[in-house]
């Protein structure tokens, strides 16, 4: 699919990955970008279509859908990180994180599914992670969630497959944004990471590896668990 023309909805668009979404998307000369925000009055980029649009809330989503009946491609990039284990941490934040990290992209896409089909198909993309495929100390709710992102993306790529929409999902270690401002480690530019997904769009593949800590998790999911923990467990420490 050439981005050139394109109309675009950019969930999480006012800062950090989903910003870089939009700036990545000016360039590359699409028509029309929707951005969505909870707040809109946080919305820095100029030349967009501002969305009133919390990926949590049933009547935001119902309304950006017809809202944006053109929209062609979905971007499903926003997200939060709590921060809290599946067994000893607070179980609002758990549901937090699965409301905002799946439910929000799975409601987004049983919305504007029958909209990319009356468009063409067009192509849905899906901001995962590589903690979709193990977790850490910590992590537990966050990978929870973005597991069952990465198993909503492939199961998009199935249902959709018939309407002719493309999807994608995008799978990196650390990104430079305010998320991970604390933690130290090789950390990928938002704009590397939204080029790479774009591109993914417009060359047909199906799924991104961000980065060589993405590359690295995926190597090992042959692995045995104890194995594969080891190996990932030492990488984190050296």
């Amino acid at each position: 699919m050439n981005l050139e023309g394109a109309v675009v909805l950019v969930t999480g668009a006012n800062r950090g990955i989903g910003a870089a979404f939009v700036d990545q998307l000016k360039q590359r000369g699409a028509r029309k970008i929707y951005a969505g925000a909870r707040d809109i009055e946080t919305l820095d980029a100029q030349g967009v279509h501002p969305l009133e649009l919390d990926v949590t809330d049933a009547d935001h989503i119902d309304a950006a859908a017809r809202a944006a009946g053109d929209v062609q491609v979905l971007i499903n990039n926003a997200g939060i990180s709590t921060g809290t284990a599946l067994v000893t941490g607070a179980e609002a934040n758990i549901r937090r994180e699965l409301d905002t990290n799946f439910y929000g992209p799975l409601l987004m896409t049983r919305a504007f599914a029958p909209v990319l089909a009356g468009n063409g198909g067009g192509a849905l993309l899906n901001v995962i992670s590589a903690l979709s495929w193990f977790t850490a100390p910590g992590a537990g709710a966050y990978a929870a969630s973005k597991a069952a992102a990465w198993m909503l993306t492939d199961s998009t790529r199935l249902e959709l497959a018939a309407q002719g929409t493309h999807v994608v999902g995008v799978h990196m270690g650390m990104v430079d944004t305010d998320m991970v401002r604390d933690i130290q480690g090789p950390k990928v530019a938002p704009a590397d990471l939204a080029s790479a997904g774009l591109d993914a769009i417009e060359s047909g593949a199906q799924e991104v590896l961000g980065d060589d800590w993405a590359r690295f998790v995926k190597s090992g999911l042959t692995l045995a668990p104890g194995a594969r923990y080891e190996q990932i467990l030492a990488a984190l420490a050296a």
